[in-house]
C-alpha cells in the first residue's frame, strides 16, 4: 500500500481512463485529473480523485505547463499519465520540466508519430511500407517514381485513420499539399498495401512484453472510417501461424521503440501480395472502439488496470506481476446507429457478453472457447446490423471520443 500522500497527475482531453484512475486509488495513491471545462460535468469517478481540475481548450504547451506547475505549488505528483493519446506528448513535456520518470518527448514520439515510429521500425530491421516524409519535393519524386502507387498521406500526429487520403497519381499530391499549405509537413507518404489488418495489445514491464493478445479486423478500420460500414474484430486463432508470428513481432516491436513500462495498441498488415506482416503503428494506449472490453472478455485481463498497476508498482518500486488469464476468443460488431438508443435485445446468442452503452452506436460483445463460433457469430451480425440499426456520416476531421 503507497503512503498516503503519493500522487498521480492524470491528463486526458476526453472522457475515458475511469477505471485507470478507480485502480491507482484502490491501490493508495491519490489520482487528480487535469481535463478540458467542456468534461467538467462529465462521467468521472469522483468518489476516488482527489481534485478534477480544469483547463480550457487548446491551450498552449507553455500556457499548460504553467497551469500544472501552479497545481504543483499545493500539491507534490510524483508522476504523470496521459489517458488519451492526444496527450500524450503534454504529459512528456510536463515530465521533462519537473525532472520526473517515464517517457520523455523524444521516446514519446516513436509511439505518437508516425513518422518517427516507421523510421525507428525500420532501423531495427521491422518490416514497414515504403514510406516517405512530406517535406523536400525532390525526395518526394524520387519516392513517387522508385515506389508504385496508389499511396496513402496520412497525418503524423492523429489517432486511428484520421485524416488519411488515398493518392493515386503525382498530380493528385501536389494538388493536396497545396490544400494543406504550411501544415504539409505534418504528414507523410506511404505505399498502400492491401491486406488483412490485424491489431495486438500488449502490457510491457521493465521492457519485456509480459502480456499480449492479437485480433483481426474485418473490414480495415481506414475503410469503415471513409466508408462507413459496420466495424467488427475478433481474437486470432492461437494455435494459428498468424498468431505466432504477431506475437513474435510484437514482442520485439512493443518495447523495441523505447517504452519501459505501460500498454501498446499496435497495428499490422499482412500483405495480400506475399503474406508478410507489415508494421503499420504503434499507440502507448490502450485501443478505442471498446477494444479494452474484448481483451477482457477474451483473457480476463483489463488494460486500464493494469496500465494503473504497472505506474503505481513504478512509483513504489515493487516488481509488477501480470494476473492470471484464460484464454478464450472474443469479437465485436459496432456501428453508428441511426437511433439514440438502438436496441439489441433480439440478438440474443448465449455468447453475448457486454452490450455496449454508447450515443448513436450498437454494439456487442461475444465469447467462445472456440474461435470458429466467434467468426461465425460475428458474420451473422455484422449483416444484420447492417440491415437494422447502421448510419453513416462523414469521417470526422477530429476523433469523438
Amino acid at each position: 500500500m503507497a503512503e498516503p500522500n503519493e500522487r498521480i497527475l492524470c491528463i486526458s482531453t476526453y472522457e475515458k481512463g475511469q477505471d485507470f484512475l478507480r485502480q491507482v486509488a484502490d491501490m493508495g495513491v491519490r489520482p487528480t485529473l487535469l481535463t478540458v471545462e467542456k468534461l467538467r460535468h462529465a462521467d468521472w469517478p469522483r468518489e476516488c480523485l482527489e481534485d478534477v481540475a480544469c483547463m480550457p481548450e487548446n491551450l498552449t504547451r507553455e500556457q499548460i505547463l504553467n497551469t500544472v506547475s501552479w497545481m504543483a505549488r499545493g500539491r507534490r505528483y510524483d508522476r504523470v499519465v496521459a489517458l488519451d493519446e492526444f496527450d500524450q506528448e503534454t504529459a512528456a513535456a510536463v515530465r521533462e520540466h519537473w525532472r520526473l520518470p517515464g517517457m520523455s518527448l523524444s521516446t514519446a514520439a516513436y509511439y505518437r508519430d508516425k513518422l518517427a515510429m516507421r523510421m525507428g521500425a525500420r532501423s531495427r530491421g521491422f518490416l514497414v511500407p515504403e514510406f516517405c516524409r512530406v517535406l523536400n519535393y525532390d525526395e518526394l519524386r524520387a519516392y513517387m517514381a522508385a515506389t508504385p502507387g496508389p499511396w496513402l498521406l496520412k497525418p503524423r500526429a492523429e489517432a486511428s485513420a484520421l485524416g488519411i487520403r488515398k493518392i493515386a497519381a503525382p498530380e493528385q499530391l501536389w494538388r493536396n499539399l497545396d490544400e494543406l499549405g504550411d501544415r504539409q509537413s505534418h504528414f507523410l507518404l506511404e505505399r498502400f498495401v492491401p491486406g488483412d489488418i490485424f491489431h495486438v495489445d500488449s502490457v510491457v514491464s521493465g521492457g519485456k512484453v509480459v502480456f499480449a493478445v492479437a485480433h483481426q479486423y474485418g473490414r480495415p478500420p481506414m475503410q469503415v472510417m471513409h466508408e462507413g460500414g459496420v466495424f467488427t474484430t475478433r481474437t486470432v486463432d492461437r494455435a494459428s501461424a498468424d498468431w505466432k508470428a504477431l506475437t513474435e513481432v510484437n514482442a520485439r516491436l512493443a518495447p523495441g521503440l523505447g517504452m519501459e513500462d505501460g500498454v501498446t495498441h499496435a497495428e499490422y498488415i499482412r500483405a495480400h501480395a506475399d503474406g508478410r506482416f507489415y508494421f503499420l503503428e504503434i499507440a502507448g494506449r490502450v485501443g478505442g472502439a471498446f477494444i479494452v472490453d474484448l481483451v477482457q472478455a477474451a483473457t480476463g485481463l483489463n488494460l486500464w488496470r493494469e496500465w494503473a498497476r504497472l505506474e503505481v508498482n513504478s512509483l513504489l518500486g515493487v516488481p509488477y506481476v501480470p494476473p492470471k488469464t484464460y484464454e478464450e476468443y472474443a469479437g465485436s460488431v459496432l456501428c453508428l446507429a441511426k437511433t439514440a438508443e438502438p436496441d439489441t435485445s433480439s440478438f440474443d446468442a448465449p455468447e453475448i457478453v457486454y452490450r455496449m452503452k454508447k450515443h448513436h452506436h450498437a454494439g456487442l460483445i461475444v465469447r467462445s472457447p472456440r474461435p470458429e463460433r466467434v467468426r461465425e457469430l460475428l458474420e451473422d451480425y455484422s449483416v444484420r446490423f447492417a440491415e437494422r440499426y447502421l448510419a453513416t456520416l462523414p469521417a470526422p476531421e477530429k476523433p469523438t471520443a
